[in-house]
């Protein structure tokens, strides 16, 4: 998708369609329609008195040669209440103008860059709506009409005066978070005979050598040698090879600290193994790896952005099949960390994958760890599919995610941690159990994977929620969301 920048006055765009947002309040002429010529606010006027325009969050109107302007049509986007704007509500926006058009075989069209107070960075909120509301699920439909919905192009039109520089740095920012976020979108779509670990491996390399970051990929005998038995023994049942994938990015000039270890949960097939799942939703867990979508995703980011500090993310990836060599109910694994754990459940197996990448992230010198997981069904059940939830040890660090995702227009929650809860996953016969029962299962599961941080500063993001979307968005196709990016 092509994003351009342009100053001059808007009703003299000729493009097949011209884009605008207008609160409830006074849909003809606020929002970015109040920088619509007086004829055409005239126009919005009348359409409001019939009430054909409301201004309701994502009702969408469009007008063929309105009044006053030059482009073909005009779409006014309703923004709901004035009160309740944000960021990420224009960036919703942007993508519910997105598809709306391209589901009318428009492929190019004109954005009004807001200017309300409650959104810092407009423009790229907009670049970003652009192209995540341009993404669809279709690399294996052979439909030709879905192959003809798309947008090639978006000018968006600041007022005369702005600062162009600033502008053009925030269409370049949404432009790389939005191409990341879709990339971690396409990888969680991918069916898993398609995205084997071996394959998500490849993928992570191609990533790396294109934005010039240093990576390196293990296989069975690194991993055995490196006495990472908790994430062994969740690849031990299938035939395909397991992968850890370590990707640095080491600015120059940097300092020393902190050094940031991103980790991502990297199932990129959970059948439960020996625990084995009900079979109903078990086409889903091909999604069992977006927390290793999200973090590579992340580097990609931070390679195109270059923030003044050293990051590592390490992706365990593998499959977690029942066979006749996969681990059982009952067994004792040893972790890289010299902690035992009794297996209760194979289906709890995401956090013995990360037990282990985060003791090998603390032995790479990380100062500060963050997790991301599908990690829980419990957490599902107490945040839904609208919430991440949040969990760490260390306050400040925990309050940095959490600032951080309001400043992106993420929805994050944080949930307790409390010693009280330890008992729950208390073995008999190990250090540890790989599950503390049904009861504050998000917590305990957590808890269980916190054990291995100790004391580094440690979040844990459990995405099982918030990582697919099974209900089409105004904004947002069905599938994966690339939450966290």
């Amino acid at each position: 998708m092509e994003l351009e920048l342009r100053t001059d006055p808007v009703e003299r765009t000729t493009l097949p369609a011209l884009a605008v947002f207008a609160f409830e309040d006074d849909p003809a002429r606020s929002g970015t329609a109040a920088s619509l010529p007086s004829q055409t606010q005239e126009l919005l006027g009348q359409l409001k008195s019939s009430d054909e325009l409301k201004g309701k969050t994502f009702d969408c109107v469009l007008l063929h040669r309105p009044q006053g302007l030059a482009a073909e049509r005009l779409l006014v986007v309703g923004a709901g209440k004035r009160e309740k704007f944000s960021g990420a509500l224009e960036r919703r926006l942007a993508g519910a103008a997105t598809r709306y058009l391209r589901s009318r075989g428009i492929h190019e069209f004109g954005w009004v860059v807001g200017q309300e107070r409650n959104s810092s960075s407009p423009a790229q909120a907009g670049s970003e709506g652009f192209l995540l509301g341009d993404f669809d699920v279709e690399s294996y439909r052979t439909d030709e009409e879905a192959a003809k919905r798309y947008i090639s192009r978006v000018v968006l039109f600041a007022g005369k005066g702005s600062d162009k520089k600033s502008i053009e740095e925030q269409i370049t920012r949404g432009r790389v978070i939005g191409e990341a976020r879709n990339w971690a979108r396409e990888l969680v779509n991918e069916p898993s005979n398609n995205l084997t670990p071996t394959i998500l491996a490849e993928k992570a390399e191609a990533m790396a050598n294109r934005y010039g970051l240093r990576v390196d990929v293990f296989g069975p005998k690194k991993i055995q040698a490196l006495k990472m038995g908790a994430f062994y023994s969740v690849a031990q049942g299938s035939e395909e090879p397991p992968r850890l994938i370590v990707v640095n990015y080491e600015p120059e000039g940097a300092p020393e600290k902190p050094l940031i270890g991103l980790i991502g949960k990297g199932v990129t097939f959970d059948s439960g193994g020996i625990s084995i799942k009900p079979s109903d939703s078990m086409h889903e867990m091909k999604t069992d790896m977006a927390g290793a979508a999200t973090m590579l995703a992340v580097m990609q980011v931070i390679a195109q952005l270059k923030p003044r500090v050293r990051v590592i993310a390490i992706v365990p990836a593998t499959e977690n099949l029942p066979s006749g060599k996969a681990q059982k109910p009952g067994d004792i694994q040893v972790s890289m960390s010299g902690k035992t754990i009794e297996i209760l459940n194979t289906d709890a197996e995401g956090r013995l994958l990360l037990a282990d990448a985060l003791t090998y992230a603390r032995q790479l010198g990380c100062t500060h760890l963050l997790d991301a997981a599908t990690l829980t069904g419990a957490v599902m059940i107490a945040l839904g599919h609208i919430t991440t939830g949040v969990f760490g040890w260390n306050q400040e660090w925990v309050d940095n995610v959490l600032q951080a995702a309001r400043q992106a227009g993420e929805k994050f929650w944080q949930l307790p941690v409390d010693d009280e809860y330890r008992p729950q996953y208390k073995s008999m016969i190990a250090d540890l159990a790989n599950t503390g029962g049904r009861y504050g299962g998000a917590i305990t599961a957590a808890m269980f994977v916190g054990e291995f941080a100790e004391g580094t500063p440690w979040a844990h993001l459990d995405i099982a929620g918030t990582r697919w979307t099974n209900a089409e968005k105004p904004y947002m196709a069905k599938g994966a969301t690339g939450v966290g990016v």
